[in-house]
C-alpha cells in the first residue's frame, strides 16, 4: 500500500478549498466515524480544508482490528499527518477525539517541532482528571448501549437494530476500552492554545473538569458552552462551525 493510500484510510477530505491556508483536522467520539463531520464543509470559509480522522474498524475499515492503546493510536495518526505539515493545522476532538487529538499534539511538538494553531477539546474532562469509572470488558452490550443512550442524542434506530449493534459495538468496546486504559498522570502541556467546548446538559463532564484543559497547555485556554447534551454539537451544528471560525480567523 502506497503512503498515498494510507493516508486515505486514515483521513477523509471533506472539504478541499482552492487557496487554503489552514487545515482544520477533526477526531470523533468514541464509536463513531469521520462522516460525523462532513456537514461541516458547507459551513467553514473558502480557505480552509477540512479533513476528518477514520479509526480502524469502521466504515470501510471495519475488518481492521480497532486499536485500544492511546498511545498507539496516537503515533499511527501522527505519521499519517507528517506530510501535511506543510501549512498551519488545526484540531477538533469531540469525546473520546479530545483526548486522541490531544495526545497527537503531544507527539507532533515533540517529535516534529510543530505546534497546531489551536487544539479545540469538546464533550471531554481534561485526562489527567477524567476516567471511565467502570472496565467496559466487565459490562454486557446492553449496559454499554443504555449509557451510550443516555447522553443524550443518539439514533434510537441505531440502539434497537441488532444488524447496527453487531456493526458498532466492536469499535464502541475498543474505543471505551482505550478511555479506560488512558489513567490520569502527570500532566504533559502541548504549547499550542486550547479552546474547550461543553454542553450544558453534558452528563459525561462538567465545567470544572473540562476547565482542566487549561492545566495542560502554555499557549492560553478559552471555555465556552453552548446549550444541549453530550452530542450538542449535532443540533448547534451552525454555531460550534461558527465559533471555530471565529477563532481560527
Amino acid at each position: 500500500m502506497t503512503g498515498a493510500e494510507v493516508r486515505g484510510r486514515w483521513l477523509r477530505t471533506f472539504r478541499r478549498a482552492e487557496r487554503s491556508d489552514l487545515r482544520l483536522v477533526c477526531f470523533p467520539h468514541a464509536g463513531g466515524n469521520a462522516n460525523v463531520f462532513q456537514p461541516w464543509a458547507g459551513l467553514l470559509d473558502g480557505a480552509t480544508d477540512l479533513l476528518a480522522v477514520c479509526y480502524p474498524g469502521r466504515q470501510d475499515r471495519l475488518l481492521e482490528p480497532c486499536v485500544d492503546q492511546m498511545d498507539v493510536l496516537a503515533e499511527r495518526i501522527s505519521d499519517v499527518l507528517v506530510p501535511y505539515l506543510d501549512r498551519p493545522i488545526a484540531f477538533f476532538g469531540h469525546s473520546l477525539g479530545a483526548s486522541v487529538a490531544y495526545e497527537v499534539t503531544l507527539v507532533l511538538e515533540s517529535r516534529y517541532g510543530f505546534t497546531p494553531s489551536v487544539l479545540f477539546v469538546s464533550g471531554h474532562g481534561a485526562p489527567h482528571v477524567s476516567q471511565i469509572e467502570l472496565d467496559p470488558d466487565l459490562a454486557d452490550d446492553e449496559y454499554l448501549l443504555g449509557r451510550i443512550g443516555a447522553l443524550g442524542e443518539v439514533d434510537p434506530v441505531l440502539l434497537r437494530s441488532p444488524k447496527l449493534r453487531e456493526l458498532i459495538m466492536p469499535s464502541l468496546r475498543g474505543d471505551l476500552r482505550m478511555l479506560y486504559r488512558h489513567l490520569p498522570r502527570e500532566p504533559a502541556k502541548v504549547r499550542a492554545p486550547i479552546v474547550a467546548y461543553l454542553g450544558t446538559e453534558d452528563p459525561t463532564c462538567t465545567a470544572s473538569t473540562v476547565r482542566a484543559w487549561g492545566e495542560l497547555t502554555t499557549g492560553g485556554f478559552e471555555l465556552a458552552t453552548f446549550p444541549g447534551d453530550h452530542f450538542y454539537l449535532v443540533p448547534e451544528q451552525e454555531q460550534v462551525v461558527a465559533a471555530v471560525t471565529a477563532r481560527l480567523g
